[in-house]
């Protein structure tokens, strides 16, 4: 299918802002667009291809926002938007479905700052490190005062701590991280990056296509990087924290193939793509051939003192090696290796 021109609204100078999306105008452009390039409901499609877009939110995506992805170009999350909305609008008669999973947290839970203190009472600064030996001697602690508005004891809550990033430590996964307060539920930085919010909704209605969004990361206790799975699933008791989504596997199951973009590429990204291979793996290895990573739509966290360029390199030749295809947004998908033909 040839790829179609972008629509005369998108600008792609609005990427790094926030604006309201004209969603009676764009519905009766999208109409008209439909018409005019022919555009069929995706219940026609005689393929199903499915995009995953990972946490394309302002909190990652914009530059005055909490977590914004800069890389090392110092506004990569920016440039990275344009490529995707452009990616959406000239493919719009190709993409079937459309997942976007949104990062969702509140202020007590136990990445931010609020949940530990150290001996004085005070909290620790974002972007610090907390190890199993800075629990263990006591630098840093469960804030005891958050007892009550999470319904434990101080107990519970100082060996819920230890056992977290005890199980981190012994899973090979990063360090419990304090992050800034950010993706806030109710906040302007939980929503959509404006343009991709504009995109997704002109698919819906030019395509006939509910947009699917997926929460995730809104337990007090475990983070979730990945939109399949906590960071830690249990608590120390045993007790369940959040259980693994078996919808990705079984949505892939049933596509002809998955093209997948977000941010960031060394943290959310890179965790629901080793998720998903890893329940690949349980069911056929061969899936993997079915998915696709927009590399240039997505980027790495980097900021003072910790650059993941390299983890985040290391991740997707780990995910190539396994079979999935690492393709750019700017080259024809029918051009893209093995992929289904219409």
């Amino acid at each position: 299918m040839t790829p179609l021109p972008l629509p005369d609204f998108f600008t792609p100078q609005r990427a790094d802002q926030v604006w309201r999306v004209p969603y009676e105008q764009r519905a009766t452009q999208a109409m008209d667009w439909a018409r005019q390039h022919g555009l069929q409901p995706v219940a026609a499609d005689k393929r199903r291809i499915w995009l995953l877009l990972v946490d394309t939110q302002n909190t990652f995506c914009l530059p005055d926002f909490e977590l914004f992805v800069a890389g090392r170009s110092g506004r990569a999350a920016v440039d990275d938007t344009v490529r995707l909305c452009e990616f959406i609008y000239r493919n719009l008669g190709v993409i079937s479905q459309v997942t976007a999973t949104l990062d969702t947290h509140m202020s007590i839970q136990i990445f931010h700052a609020i949940f530990l203190v150290d001996a004085d009472g005070k909290h620790p600064s974002p972007y610090s490190q907390i190890k199993v030996e800075d629990v263990r001697s006591g630098t840093w602690k469960f804030n005891p005062a958050l007892a009550g508005p999470l319904g434990v004891s101080p107990e519970y809550g100082q060996e819920m701590l230890l056992h977290y990033v005890t199980q981190l430590e012994m899973s090979g996964k990063y360090a419990l991280t304090i992050w800034p307060y950010h993706a806030m539920l109710g906040g302007v930085g939980h929503a959509l990056v404006s343009s991709v919010e504009e995109a997704l909704f002109f698919h819906s209605i030019a395509r006939t296509a509910q947009t699917q969004f997926e929460v995730k990361g809104d337990h007090p206790f475990t983070e979730n990087y990945s939109a399949i799975g906590p960071e830690v699933q249990t608590g120390p008791m045993g007790e369940t924290l959040e259980q693994r989504n078996p919808k990705y596997i079984d949505m892939l199951q049933d596509v002809d193939a998955l093209i997948v973009a977000g941010q960031a590429k060394s943290h959310c990204v890179a965790w629901t793509l080793a998720d998903l291979l890893e329940d690949i793996r349980g069911v056929d290895p061969a899936l993997a051939k079915k998915i696709y990573l927009l590399e240039d739509c997505t980027s790495p966290v980097v900021v003072p003192g910790a650059d993941y360029t390299h983890a985040a390199d290391q991740a997707y030749a780990d995910f190539a090696a396994a079979g999935m295809h690492i393709v750019r947004s700017t080259d024809p998908i029918e051009n893209w290796k093995d992929f289904p033909k219409a």
